[in-house]
């Protein structure tokens, strides 16, 4: 039978991993028709977009708060949209903000409502688990120890695996990577990840560039990514301001940079966790206004701002945060690193782990069943 679902996954990681289900949706149960709110990737997967993605791509607290008018007539739409069309299932990944409320909404039109990839209530606002649990029908978790969380309070939550699994593929070996980007494979190579946010690139691309300017250009290339979601002019300013001797700008291919360079610095989020999964040593650094930062600082009550970190539970990527994240520190750390031979190859082994504890489980089979039970039971 042909089910109606709807989907809201805002920003480009959540895009990333409903696409993953949803391409194993299509395979599947081709009958299902899927549209809402999410990205590319999603569309390319068979999905229509009712929103402009971009919109909602924002992060940070005082950056959500002054687009409060943009979310609250978004709420009011997607409201309107379920009401009127009263979807078999609404999937709700990530993105907690809106879909908690959102969720609220599904359930009291009576709306069928799975969470995928949930809030992180382990860092704040811990009472979220129990409006989960109030406002969901199932939910999946993609980082093992949420599960300990779960039980402690009897909710029931199914966990998926990491999306991340079955997301990386690294398709060109070095050598061939080295001739696409037009990379001297004799030199070593830096890697650098300045974000998909515009925000991002503003507070840490300049950083980046210079404590590039600290390091031996003989020894060296430095590779930066340029994200398809930021903008490419603001971008490309940033680098012919600072005119960099073996500067290569990577678009696409992140993987095979990740894989195939000798060390990393990434802007704090998802390319982290991905950076680890690859297993190249790497620093994480993270920079945002003042005023989010101390909002965060008192909110959040975690150790560390890095997935790996989080999820091996112990400092396994220096992380450099607001004043610390600066190029001459940031140098230091790679010069650090690379002349600490010990070091490097405790990181190597030490990041093996993290393939070991997020396991090789199928995310998009696991939350395309947990979809086929809530459809059954409709």
């Amino acid at each position: 039978m042909k089910k109606k679902i709807f989907w809201l996954a805002g920003e480009k990681s959540g895009d990333l991993h409903a696409a993953m289900v949803l391409r194993y949706c299509q395979e599947h149960h081709p009958e299902w028709e899927h549209y809402g709110i999410g990205g590319k990737k999603m569309s390319a997967a068979g999905f229509q977009g009712l929103f402009p993605f971009e919109r909602f791509n924002v992060m940070g607290f005082w950056e959500v708060i002054k687009h409060l008018p943009f979310f609250s007539k978004v709420e009011k739409q997607v409201v309107a949209i379920l009401e009127k069309d009263k979807p078999d299932l609404v999937v709700l990944v990530d993105y907690p903000g809106l879909n908690m409320r959102i969720a609220k909404k599904a359930k009291e039109l009576g709306l069928k409502v799975l969470y995928y990839i949930c809030p992180q209530f382990w860092a704040w606002k811990k009472h979220r688990i129990f409006q989960l649990g109030e406002f969901t029908d199932a939910i999946g978790y993609i980082l093992p120890f949420e599960g300990e969380f779960f039980k402690e309070h009897n909710i029931s939550a199914t966990y998926t695996g990491h999306p991340i699994s079955e997301e990386i593929f690294v398709q060109l070996p070095r050598d061939e990577f080295a001739k696409q980007e037009k990379l001297d494979p004799q030199l070593k190579w830096l890697g650098f990840f300045p974000g998909s946010r515009n925000n991002e690139i503003k507070k840490l691309l300049p950083k980046y560039l210079e404590a590039i300017k600290y390091l031996p250009s003989e020894k060296y290339e430095f590779l930066v990514s340029q994200s398809d979601s930021v903008d490419p002019e603001l971008f490309n300013q940033f680098c012919r301001h600072y005119k960099i001797k073996n500067l290569k700008i990577v678009k696409g291919g992140n993987y095979e940079m990740m894989q195939h360079c000798d060390f990393l610095c990434v802007t704090s989020g998802t390319a982290t966790l991905e950076t680890a999964w690859l297993g190249t040593p790497f620093i994480i650094c993270y920079r945002t206004s003042p005023i989010n930062y101390l909002i965060g600082h008192y909110l959040v009550k975690i150790k560390w701002i890095g997935l790996p970190n989080i999820v091996l539970g112990k400092s396994i990527a220096k992380e450099l945060i607001q004043k610390e994240a600066n190029a001459e520190r940031i140098a230091a750390e790679i010069n650090f690193y690379l002349e600490n031979k010990n070091v490097y190859d405790l990181m190597r082994q030490e990041l093996k782990d993290l393939q070991e504890i997020l396991g090789e489980r199928s995310a998009s089979k696991e939350v395309t069943q947990l979809m086929e039970r809530l459809l059954e039971d409709g």
